[in-house]
């Protein structure tokens, strides 16, 4: 656990920043090497397959991300004013949430995925892979998800990004290995790739579990003794006012990827698998950002509690220099290498390849060139998120989305192919940038809510 309200505010964040990033990094990697797997040795349906069921999953994913940033605001404020047992209950009831919100979702979702997928216009020739591997990740990772989503929360709110990486690093070597052993030993395909995801996510969900339950953590304990769980009403209702905003948020995002993918489908195979491995990359360059954010949403809940806005201020200071610096060195190497980097992803044999490669190279050149504009958007953000007020900048990335990117990705695809598609996408972070700076200079989110 780390005290956040002491010492210097941009070591403090760096150094809560750096596991979290380390993990991602990590999670990144084995989405690009899971990517050029599939991409590579099983073929370019099978990574449209793959990249059509990312949607979907990123919005169940997201809605829960969402949510346990009410239970992690709310801890990191409690333990920031050394308010131990509201930190306890505060944790069991994010844990008692995840638990019985994931049992529930991962049935509705299984039952109804046939005609999901048949909403979002998937080809025809990709529809049976997606299904048959979003229907195995579906009901064996939304339980293992949701707890490792939720505990590393609460590891956060406490000042401990370090513990939640060892095991993440640990779930993401052994799925690059099992990719590797289940795809080309044993030659199941897409259904090794997804067993894959399914074994490595269980292990570190058990792993995570069993380390919280033991050493300096008591006062965040969960074990099997259900009797001693504590759900505490008022906490939960006061991390859904802090969290929903955001859940709600992170699930339009969700939402609104999968209207982007109904435009994109009609493109082709091609264009899909396009999209899909250089969104594998555009999400790694874009991760120095979000995890900088989550780190000074931490370090501004914890300031927030102590009353020490001095630091707060300082903090973002910090954060957004470390963050600029960040974003345009990766830009650069992928706006240089973008067709170097597509290669990766498909088989110089296959049929699409040229083409594969010319479209994912384009999509990289138009949206890494704008990542200072999106990191400026999410740090801005975060330090709003961190004081727990939610609602305004879960408005303006709505609006963002859903007023600028949807409606012009189709617009502009009329126009211009799916290259309109692309530019749509730094249109909608450029006025959600706006939006975010001009909240956080308003001092309204300084008010919080009331705890």
């Amino acid at each position: 656990m780390n005290d956040l309200t002491q010492g210097k505010e941009g070591t403090q964040i760096m150094k809560f920043a750096i596991p979290m990033l380390i993990a991602n990094i990590f999670q990144q990697l084995y989405n690009i090497i899971d990517s050029i797997v599939v991409g590579k040795y099983i073929g370019s349906t099978a990574l449209a397959a793959v990249g059509a069921s990312f949607p979907i999953l990123f919005t169940l994913s997201a809605l829960v991300a969402g949510i346990t940033i009410g239970g992690s605001v709310l801890i990191s404020q409690y333990f920031g004013a050394k308010e131990l047992e509201k930190v306890k209950s505060t944790s069991d009831t994010v844990q008692i949430f995840l638990l019985s919100s994931s049992l529930v979702l991962s049935i509705l979702f299984y039952l109804f995925s046939k005609p999901l997928f048949r909403a979002l216009s998937i080809p025809i020739e990709v529809f049976p892979e997606a299904v048959a591997y979003f229907d195995i990740i579906i009901l064996t990772t939304t339980i293992p998800t949701f707890a490792l989503y939720g505990i590393s929360a609460i590891l956060r709110g406490v000042g401990d990004s370090k513990t939640p990486l060892k095991f993440i690093i640990f779930s993401i070597i052994l799925n690059i290995v099992l990719d590797l052993i289940f795809v080309l030993v044993f030659g199941w395909g897409i259904y090794g790739v997804a067993w894959a995801t399914a074994i490595s996510s269980i292990l570190a969900w058990i792993g995570l579990w069993h380390h919280l339950n033991r050493g300096e953590y008591k006062i965040i304990r969960f074990n099997l003794n259900y009797k001693k769980w504590v759900f505490d009403k008022e906490n939960f209702i006061l991390s859904l006012k802090i969290g929903l905003p955001s859940g709600v948020q992170q699930t339009l995002v969700g939402l609104g990827a999968m209207a982007l993918l109904t435009i994109v489908s009609p493109f082709g195979v091609a264009t899909l698998a396009a999209y899909t491995a250089a969104g594998r990359v555009d999400m790694f360059v874009s991760m120095p950002a979000m995890n900088l954010a989550a780190a000074l949403s931490s370090f501004v809940g914890q300031n927030y509690g102590a009353k020490r806005f001095d630091r707060i201020s300082n903090g973002l200071k910090s954060t957004l220099i470390y963050s600029t610096i960040i974003c345009i060195s990766l830009s650069i190497v992928v706006v240089f290498w973008g067709g170097e980097i597509m290669r990766l992803f498909t088989d110089p044999n296959s049929d699409h390849f040229t083409e594969i490669v010319e479209i994912g190279k384009e999509y990289l050149l138009i949206v890494t060139s704008f990542y200072i504009v999106f990191s400026t958007m999410f740090i801005y953000n975060g330090a709003t998120r961190g004081a727990g007020a939610t609602f305004i900048p879960m408005l303006i990335t709505t609006l963002s989305l859903w007023i600028f990117r949807v409606p012009l990705a189709y617009f502009l695809s009329q126009i211009w192919g799916s290259s309109g598609i692309w530019w749509s996408i730094p249109i909608g972070w450029s006025a959600g940038c706006i939006g975010a700076v001009a909240y956080y200079y308003s001092g309204h989110w300084k008010k919080g809510v009331r705890r």
